[in-house]
């Protein structure tokens, strides 16, 4: 691991609490129409001609958002249209990063009713209210952050599975805000051990479902390409028998700070039971359940991240 330089870690520490404490001078949606506008500089940013500028942020951004989207949408839309969905999904990554720092104050267990709202959500509460334990998906779209701070400030025994920031200092203070709201948290790395016996407890273990898995990863089809995709989450649901909620928290008001928590899918165990190879069923499920709610809004949605990064052996091999 490469050695970090504590001094610049602690630096950015200090500036991110900074940025927070001058957001928190202002109302939240004051906020927002001020993340809007930064949404809108940034797409500017990593289209400028300016050479440098081109030279640091347009290879690795701008040229990676919009081949991500002509993976999913490029037989569906226009490159107008996919650069439109690009411009608003830099909008809604910035507004989402300042809920990020607003979430502790505005999601409680007196208030979280005026800010989310439940869609097709009462299977999953049934699921949920059995405490014999479950697996929730969700992916790098809408509010991640929202939906486990809003289930754990119901008072389910959410533990979340996370990769730590390498900052050290940001780190602890992003833990720290989680586990106010009662959210636990399980770092990815080692974390095979613990899930079972999570589980085993009955507290339903959280997981973002989308991340790239490397060469050794299970190939699954996502907007009709292979994306190499954890298959813990497939072992640990079969290995325990308990379902599978596949949602998410998805922004409904571009003003003001409003969202909807929706059940897109649920995987009961006797569904793959039987199966060829239930893990590639389990697996291909909830890629599938995770592509439809994409679907609903792609503006929402990270396109930045790397979902395609490793490809499958047959294309390795060519």
């Amino acid at each position: 691991m490469k050695k970090r330089n504590k001094v610049l870690d602690y630096l950015s520490y200090l500036a991110l609490r900074c940025l927070a404490a001058l957001f928190h001078l202002f109302p939240i949606d004051m906020n927002l129409r001020t993340g809007r506008w930064m949404g809108d500089i940034l797409w500017k940013i990593i289209n400028s001609d300016i050479p440098l500028v081109k030279k640091i942020l347009r290879r690795k951004h701008r040229d990676q958002i919009m081949d991500n989207l002509r993976i999913a949408f490029g037989k569906e839309y226009s490159e107008k249209e996919l650069e439109a969905i690009a411009k608003a999904s830099c909008r809604h990554l910035v507004m989402f990063a300042i809920e990020c720092l607003y979430s502790e104050r505005l999601i409680s267990l007196y208030s979280w009713y005026n800010y989310i709202t439940f869609k097709n959500f009462e299977p999953a509460l049934k699921v949920l209210l059995e405490n014999r334990g479950a697996i929730l998906l969700t992916g790098h779209y809408g509010s991640w952050e929202v939906l486990g701070y809003v289930l754990a400030t119901l008072g389910f025994d959410i533990v979340a599975v996370m990769r730590p920031p390498d900052n050290p200092y940001i780190n602890e203070y992003i833990v720290r805000i989680r586990e106010q709201h009662g959210l636990r948290l399980l770092y990815k790395k080692g974390a095979s051990a613990s899930m079972e016996q999570i589980v085993r407890q009955g507290s339903p273990l959280g997981f973002i479902a989308d991340q790239d898995a490397g060469h050794k990863g299970l190939f699954v089809d996502f907007f009709g390409q292979k994306a190499s995709t954890y298959k813990s989450i497939a072992l640990v649901a079969r290995e325990m028998n308990v379902p599978l909620i596949i949602g998410c928290a998805r922004r409904t008001s571009w003003e003001k700070f409003r969202y909807e928590v929706e059940a897109e899918e649920i995987i009961h165990p006797h569904e793959w039971q039987g199966q060829e190879n239930e893990v590639l069923y389990i697996t291909t499920r909830f890629n599938q359940a995770l592509e439809r709610m994409v679907r609903k809004d792609p503006t929402q949605y990270l396109w930045l991240h790397r979902r395609w990064k490793s490809k499958p052996p047959e294309q390795r091999s060519r």
